[in-house]
């Protein structure tokens, strides 16, 4: 059975999304960022992280993609070939890199540094996501989900993006995109996802 560790409102609740998505059997197990047990799992002490047996992995790009390949019979992981892998890293890169990055740094001035390291970057960060909200509906063109038709783990880290965003009041300004949202979080796998941990 795997374990889930991560503490509430962190990025494990895209690991056990996944975990859902794939029907796989796993235990939630709350543990805080840099707290003694998080960094005797993870040098940075940094959450989430998914272990498997004997092998302990960190990073939740990571971990989906991780679960997306050993379940690959589940569908979820990159198309087929060198160019499938590359399209997925592709997504993985924009998603954690570029469209996440000013919800992570608003949320860092806000709520994580220092006091007196904060500073206010919410306009920077709004006009920064406005912009990857457009590279995103660029990116989505018509299809349903990531890789066109088929639903994967590129989705259920832009839908957990997505819901951050819009619980941050972040505006997604694009129709599109909107509706991608409510179609990646009205799955029911991510409705007990939350429901299973108390991310609700």
């Amino acid at each position: 059975m795997y374990k889930a560790v991560g503490s509430r409102g962190s990025r494990v609740s895209r690991v056990v999304w996944m975990l859902e998505e794939l029907g796989e059997p796993y235990e939630f197990v709350p543990v805080k960022l840099r707290s003694p047990e998080a960094y005797a799992l993870n040098p940075s002490g940094k959450v989430p992280i998914l272990i498997d047996g004997g092998f302990t992995l960190t990073d939740s790009a990571a971990i989906c993609t991780y679960l997306a390949d050993k379940h690959a019979d589940k569908g979820m992981g990159a198309n087929t070939g060198l160019t499938g892998r590359a399209e997925m890293d592709s997504w993985m890169h924009f998603a954690q890199s570029e469209f996440e990055a000013p919800l992570w740094n608003k949320l860092r001035h806000r709520f994580i540094l220092p006091s007196d390291m904060r500073v206010d970057v919410g306009p920077a960060a709004a006009y920064d996501f406005a912009s990857e909200v457009k590279a995103l509906d660029r990116r989505l063109g018509q299809k349903q989900y990531a890789l066109g038709d088929r639903f994967s783990a590129i989705d259920v880290l832009l839908g957990d993006m997505g819901a951050w965003a819009r619980a941050g009041k972040f505006p997604i300004t694009s129709d599109s995109v909107n509706a991608y949202m409510d179609r990646v979080l009205e799955r029911p796998a991510r409705t007990r996802s939350q429901a299973a941990c108390g991310f609700q």
